[in-house]
């Protein structure tokens, strides 16, 4: 197919050149400007001239060009080879054979007719090329790209040069006004980003690509903030700067804008060099390793170089699925381990320990889901409870260095069964402060996207199945922070933990659930409460309307990374701790859930049913302002190093 494709250029260039000849010839015959027209050699210089741009242009591999992709570089590579037949022309009939030429007029005459009219079928194939598949691509989806910088400009080229492309670009929108008003490969720059809502219904575009990877992050938000309340149009991305270093054409990196993207924090910002020097040549313990926050910590932890990594998970397919992932992206250079356990179990973990002696434990495993544990509080109290002190006691008895525990927002002033266990969690590393020479430690952030039983998947799926979307009540306001972005400020907080010290994660602005879901209703392109309803379903038990981070907000400490923070709380002592225990085993026994309920109110004293708080919150909840408070009136204290 392709020595055909070549013989059918080379022929109809040939056509061109003899169309060309013939005419010109006449003319040169009838105003007698040829002297080799003349002599009757004309057909043999005509030969001669062809044979020597066609070895020209094969020399330079024109014929080997799809002409349906050129650009400039093939029309110079083209004109480059007729110079070079003509010049070899010349040569050969002047200085070789010392034949009589055809005269310089007719000779560039026949040139320069010769070459352009190559140039222009090539350019007709292509334009009739791209008339045909716009009409057989009528089903093609109108777009505009944001952006007509080297990414934009890139991705129209692929675009157009795909066959299977689902996009007919109609315009750029650009913020730089020396563009505005211009075409770009025939597109128009219609106007500034601020314009699109304006003129996006008017040019029936249904889908804006945004292509501006180098601007900075605020911006970038912005602009896709703004661009997310349009109706019915979707959104696609190219992410950051960093996709530009991926070999993959652009359009592939594309993606839809994800709910991260419009959570208005900035990144987060991370130094390397102290987590390296935590995990580096150290063994690692995962527990609950192969759960949304489990696993990403393990993916994270590889990154820093550790001497061994131990997975510990109750669940054999989140932990085998983990294994399998991190074996096929490192193979050989990860010394892996997986172990199927459960935290109840003490002699298990004291046999784990004894044979892997871990330096780090990050311990995340957990019962979390709030509405089942209101339902079978026993299992969050004998799991998380006396499943953390399990943990606690095994790693003070193997000489664990340091141990991180993964805690909530939901142990700040709990109203439920799972953020009292969870609070008790933190009480248990607190009461091992000067009795243990492992440093405990516990780090608390809030909702994390897309892990086990979070929100947005839920809406995701409703959404799928064409609504409506289901929230338990509109005046909930929740913190949010991406799975990475938990995990690596956790590894962050490792390495500067010290003895029963609680780490606080700065979650940014907090967000309205009632937002989040219109948001995420724009972004598949629907209209809420038009093309998806949004329906209250009321409060599960023991949710509350806002989340707290802080118990004693102005007990903090800064930290020397911006985005943790250390909360300074009195001491339990393990006396206190054993009466609390003591309270709780006895509320086991009896296996009655009213029973165990009234213990964790008695041993957590901040543990409030959800009607009472809520009633306090009032009847719209409010998100607060992040105001600065007066230096004076707050305790922070720079945070020590260790030593």
């Amino acid at each position: 197919m392709n020595y055909l494709r070549k013989l059918l250029v080379l022929l109809v260039d040939s056509a061109i050149l003899i169309a060309i000849a013939v005419v010109l010839a006449w003319f040169s015959v009838r105003y007698d400007i040829g002297d080799a027209v003349n002599q009757g050699t004309f057909a043999k210089h005509l030969a001669l001239l062809y044979l020597c741009t066609l070895a020209a242009q094969l020399l330079l591999r024109t014929y080997d060009s799809l002409w349906r992709y050129a650009e400039s570089q093939e029309y110079l590579s083209l004109l480059l080879a007729a110079l070079l037949g003509f010049f070899a022309y010349e040569i050969l009939t002047r200085y070789v054979l010392h034949a009589s030429m055809i005269s310089f007029l007719l000779l560039m005459a026949i040139a320069s007719t010769w070459v352009l009219g190559m140039l222009c079928v090539r350019f007709a194939y292509r334009v009739f090329r791209s008339h045909m598949q716009y009409r057989q691509g009528s089903h093609q989806i109108p777009a505009a790209i944001v952006g007509a910088g080297a990414a934009g400009v890139q991705l129209l080229e692929e675009l157009r040069s795909n066959p299977d492309s689902r996009y007919a670009v109609q315009c750029f929108f650009d913020d730089d006004s020396g563009k505005r008003g211009k075409r770009i490969h025939g597109v128009p720059v219609k106007g500034n980003i601020a314009s699109i809502p304006d003129r996006i219904k008017s040019l029936k575009i249904q889908e804006i690509l945004v292509a501006l990877p180098s601007v900075g992050e605020s911006r970038r938000q912005e602009v896709l903030q703004e661009l997310s309340a349009l109706r019915r149009v979707k959104i696609t991305v190219l992410s950051s700067s960093m996709d530009l270093l991926d070999r993959r054409p652009i359009h592939a990196q594309m993606r839809r804008v994800r709910i991260e993207d419009l959570l208005g924090r900035e990144p987060v910002r991370l130094n390397p060099a102290p987590v390296d020097a935590f995990l580096g040549g150290k063994t690692v313990l995962v527990t609950g390793g192969g759960g949304s926050i489990g696993s990403e910590l393990c993916r994270q932890i590889v990154r820093h170089d550790p001497k061994k990594l131990v997975i510990l998970d109750i669940y054999e397919n989140n932990a085998y699925d983990i294994q399998q992932e991190l074996l096929y992206q490192y193979g050989g250079r990860l010394d892996l381990e997986v172990e199927i356990a459960s935290i109840r179990d003490r002699e298990r973990l004291r046999q784990v320990f004894a044979h892997y002696r871990p330096d780090v434990v990050f311990h995340a495993a957990a019962h979390k889901h709030v509405p089942l544990m209101e339902h079978s509080p026993q299992e969050a109290v004998r799991n998380n409870v006396f499943g953390t002190l399990n943990l606690v006691r095994t790693a003070d008895e193997y000489g664990v260095k340091k141990f991180i525990q993964i805690s909530t927002d939901k142990a700040v002033n709990p109203t439920s069964v799972m953020g009292a266990s969870k609070r008790l969690c933190e009480m248990i590393l607190q009461s091992m402060k000067g009795r243990s020479e492992t440093d405990f430690a516990a780090v608390r952030f809030g909702n994390v996207l897309g892990s086990n039983g979070s929100v947005v998947p839920l809406f995701k799926r409703q959404i799928e199945a064409g609504g409506p979307v289901t929230i338990t009540d509109k005046r909930i306001i929740r913190y949010f922070m991406t799975i990475p972005e938990a995990a690596q400020l956790v590894l962050q907080a490792g390495a500067m933990a010290r003895q029963s010290e609680l780490y606080v994660l700065d979650m940014g602005r907090p967000v309205k659930i009632l937002e989040l879901a219109e948001t995420l209703i724009r972004l598949s392109g629907y209209v809420p409460y038009q093309d998806i309803d949004i329906v209250e379903t009321g409060l599960r038990p023991g949710e509350k309307l806002y989340e707290e981070l802080l118990i004693a907000s102005r007990d903090i400490e800064k930290t020397e990374n911006d985005q943790i923070f250390v909360e300074r709380q009195p001491a339990i002592t393990p006396e206190e701790l054993s009466a609390k225990l003591n309270i709780l085993s006895a509320a086991l026994e009896k296996n009655d859930p009213g029973v165990i309920r009234d213990a964790l109110h008695r041993v957590v004293p901040t543990f409030h049913e959800p009607e009472e708080l809520n009633r306090v919150q009032g009847s719209e909840v409010h998100i607060p302002e992040q105001v600065e408070e007066p230096e004076e009136r707050r305790k922070v204290v720079p945070f020590r190093k260790n030593a």
